[in-house]
């Protein structure tokens, strides 16, 4: 193989020159001539304060790839016909086809989000979205639960709704379903809401002492992520009902799993805790820390404000949002296991974490100046994994409970993994709202609250 010499050397004389240009440049530019300090950052998410309008689009991708892909009514399964008249409910009548559960737990947080979002931006096609859903489902349900009384293995398109086996099936759609009742929808969603809260009241196994617990994977197991599927719920009906025990016992809930499982070294909590075990290992893992922050800021909401335990929830509040904060990364994100910043950076978790951050800013429960520009920047890493279709990047698949690290370390994400989505929608509505009543700026490159409005 021949060489060109002539080449070689124009190449080399062209490398010569940029260096020597890039040199130069770098001795023009100094700190005497420019200010170095305004140069700007390479940034790898947008930075500083979005616009009302920008945070809306982000939310009308979701919701036009949620309201296109998720059933709003039904059909007969033999013929594909849409099922107009409920009195011809059968065996054969099924949801549309779709890609995510109406009835699984992370529909009952969309729900939720959805009902956030238009209060937020004053639009009801959000709203609409979960009683158009929420009210296809109580309106089946006397059927259902007619038939399933003759006949226990009667196909039904709710049968976690109308039989609850676990938490995951009765608190998050129960706490939504209380929520869309309060804000008047026109549904009969209490026999539904009744169902729930005596499921997680009355059936759910408890430890002696009456903390909600599992006997997986290992007997007398409790589940960070049970706290939001119960306790919203309980605290809703509180709301509801105005029956004291259930903000009694949602207190309880909140304090007895803290007892056990929250680090008040480093503010995480852990992900399990088994009663047999003599060592509890720490897995903080970022979603259920969500489910727990999330639990805290929902249950204040309508705690009131001279119970005796509201203290003890503010303060809870406080000390984890206090540790998340420690641990967030400089794209803005979480890590899958918080403190192990090997693990990848996930979406879900990160979505919920804004959305309790700005929702405790909101509500004046943490403080707005201190907290505001760590809030905007997770939403702006957030916004950055819905793309164009809508999807939900970035999220961790639903997971059960390990003690070693690889099974955090490799849990697979994926567009469908359901748990993004409302956390996205909640997340941006409560953004709206701090955005309403705040105005932010770039002082000195850097993204602070205004201190005068």
């Amino acid at each position: 193989m021949k060489i060109n010499l002539l080449a070689v050397k124009i190449s080399f004389t062209v490398m010569f020159l940029l260096s020597s240009l890039n040199v130069l440049a770098q001795e023009l530019v100094n700190d005497v001539t420019s200010p170095l300090h305004a140069m700007q950052p390479d940034y790898p998410i947008p930075y500083g304060a979005q616009s009302i309008q920008e945070v809306t689009a982000t939310l009308d991708r979701v919701y036009n790839f949620l309201e296109s892909k998720t059933a709003s009514k039904l059909i007969d399964s033999k013929t594909n016909k849409e099922v107009v008249n409920l009195k011809n409910l059968d065996k054969n009548t099924v949801f549309e086809p779709g890609v995510f559960r109406l009835t699984s737990y992370e529909w009952g947080v969309t729900y939720g989000g959805m009902l956030l979002a238009t209060e937020a931006t004053g639009n009801s096609k959000y709203a609409n979205y979960t009683n158009k859903r929420l009210k296809l489902i109580a309106d089946i349900a006397p059927f259902y639960n007619k038939m399933l009384k003759k006949d226990k293995n009667y196909p039904s398109p709710i049968i976690q709704s109308l039989h609850p086996e676990a938490l995951d099936d009765a608190g998050a759609v129960c706490a939504a379903m209380i929520k869309a009742q309060r804000a008047g929808l026109n549904a009969d969603l209490k026999p539904l809401i009744d169902n729930f809260i005596a499921y997680i009241s009355n059936k759910q196994f408890r430890l002696p002492d009456g903390t909600l617990a599992r006997n997986r994977p290992q007997p007398n197991t409790l589940w960070l992520d049970d706290l939001f599927m119960s306790v919203p719920a309980l605290a809703q009906m509180g709301k509801l009902t105005g029956d004291i025990k259930y903000f009694d016992d949602a207190v309880k809930q909140v304090r007895q799993f803290s007892e056990r499982m929250f680090n008040n070294q480093n503010g995480l909590y852990m992900h399990g805790w088994v009663q047999s075990m003599e060592e509890h290992p720490q897995f903080h893992w970022a979603r259920a820390n969500g489910w727990a922050v999330m639990t805290l800021v929902e249950l204040l909401e309508v705690l009131p404000k001279d119970h005796s335990g509201y203290k003890d929830v503010l303060n809870q509040l406080r000390a984890h949002i206090k540790g998340l904060v420690h641990y967030q990364d400089g794209t803005g994100f979480w890590h899958q296991l918080i403190d192990r910043n090997d693990t990848y950076l996930e979406t879900s978790a990160t979505a919920i974490y804004a959305y309790s951050i700005t929702r405790a800013i909101n509500r004046g429960y943490i403080d707005k100046a201190a907290y505001s520009p760590v809030a905007m920047l997770a939403w702006n890493a957030v916004s950055t994994k819905v793309n164009e279709k809508g999807h939900v990047e970035g999220t961790c698949v639903g997971t059960g409970m390990g003690f070693d690290p690889a099974f955090y370390y490799y849990r697979p994400i994926h567009v469908y993994a359901a748990h993004g989505y409302g956390p996205v929608m909640l997340a941006g509505a409560e953004i709206i709202m701090l955005l309403k009543n705040n105005d932010f700026e770039i002082n000195d490159s850097s993204l602070q609250l205004k201190a005068n409005k």
